[in-house]
């Protein structure tokens, strides 16, 4: 598939731009392995790079300060003078990219002019974090042209701070390290706070990571979030008046949050509840990966579909409905929402042999009960973003 996504990326830089691209970079997706909700309560996450995404063609112009952008699945072009200030505009992808640029040229570092196409196989909207996979794959193609000299960690951190300023989303890390920091067939159990990381093995042999996405995403994610993030935090200000000497959220044990539950109210103590289960899971499943322990990884998918859904409270008819149906189906060992909830996908892990039929089965019973078409995403455990170079380089 990558093979064909950066043929025809050369091919639309050739038609756009009347000339050859130079180069050609790859910028993956990410998936979320387990760990919802945790990464803005000193826990950790368990994200993966995936085998979708964008391929940029490139070129570098020596005697131009003009960089232009051709997004083919926008069918839109954005140019700019590097040597100018830049400041958000009206089309919402060309200010991923403006943030990467202002980020840099905020930390003194000087480009030239480029030519860059793109297209994706990554499908958006769809919480497979296609924003990060732009902003970063930027970085990225500006650190390899221009040599200047950032680390893979200050690309993540140019990539979120693009989105915190230029698109105005105040996302947390994970994203964009993944797209960055992601290995084939290892996940990253990531420190959200710290940026410590550590990577495990995905022993899943025999089995299949499929995502089903649900085509909803309800009116009041944003607000759904903002209300769990204040229950949240009135939790956490009720343990920390109690026992100010722990320093992270996730050292809290369960008998500290019972003593306050009282005070802190049901609805808190019932999101904080979740939390400390997620932050415990997060352990539980890299250790599960590792040692090739399918079946207890989906049983920790399940609690935390469980968990979402009636703790914290961030799943939605059409999603309970099918992760509920699927886990009916054989060969399916877990199933759970996937990203902030509302909408969106589910995770499934399924037996290889069985991935079809239970394709189709929930296809069929999603349509009826929803008139709803979902779409399918088989995806597997793919490096972060690199430069495609023919023959050194395997697809």
């Amino acid at each position: 598939m990558q093979e064909n996504l950066i043929n025809y990326t050369k091919g639309v830089f050739r038609s756009f731009f009347q000339s050859e691209s130079e180069r050609i970079f790859l910028a993956p997706g990410r998936i979320n392995i387990i760990g919802e909700h945790v990464d803005y309560s000193d826990g950790f996450v368990l994200p993966a790079a995936i085998d979708k995404h964008i391929c940029f063609a490139v070129k570098k112009l020596n005697d131009s300060e003009i960089c232009t952008f051709f997004a083919k699945d926008f069918n839109d072009f954005f140019s700019f003078n590097v040597t100018e200030k830049q400041t958000p505009v009206s089309q919402t992808w060309v200010n991923y990219l403006l943030g990467v640029f202002n980020a840099i040229q905020e930390a003194g570092k000087e480009i030239g002019g480029l030519e860059i196409a793109f297209s994706s196989t990554i499908p958006m909207g769809s919480g497979l974090s296609s924003s990060a996979a732009l902003e970063c794959g930027f970085a990225y193609i500006l650190n390899e042209l221009f040599d200047l000299n950032l680390t893979k960690k200050e690309l993540a951190l140019i990539g979120q701070k693009s989105e915190h300023t230029f698109v105005g989303v105040k996302c947390g890390i994970m994203d964009q390290f993944s797209s960055v920091f992601g290995k084939e067939h290892q996940v990253i159990m990531l420190d959200c706070n710290s940026l410590e990381h550590q990577y495990f093995e995905a022993n899943i042999e025999g089995y299949s990571l499929v995502l089903f996405d649900s085509c909803v995403k309800h009116t009041h994610l944003t607000s759904g979030y903002n209300d769990r993030r204040n229950d949240v935090d009135n939790g956490k200000e009720i343990l920390w008046k109690k026992f100010p000497e722990i320093e992270k959220y996730r050292d809290f044990t369960f008998e500290m949050l019972d003593e306050v539950r009282r005070e802190m109210g049901e609805v808190s103590y019932k999101r904080c509840f979740y939390l400390l289960k997620e932050i415990n899971r997060v352990e539980k499943a890299a250790k599960a990966l590792s040692e090739g322990d399918s079946e207890y990884l989906g049983k920790l998918l399940n609690e935390t579909h469980s968990g979402l859904s009636t703790e914290f409270e961030v799943s939605c008819d059409e999603l309970d409905f099918m992760v509920e149906e699927t886990l009916k189906e054989n060969g399916v060992l877990g199933a759970r929402i996937m990203g902030g909830g509302f909408g969106g996908c589910s995770i499934n892990l399924i037996k290889d042999e069985n991935v079809d039929a239970v394709i189709e089965n929930i296809t069929t019973k999603y349509k009826t009960a929803f008139n709803i078409e979902m779409k399918i995403y088989r995806v597997k455990i793919s490096d972060g973003i690199n430069e495609y170079k023919e023959n050194e380089f395997v697809i």
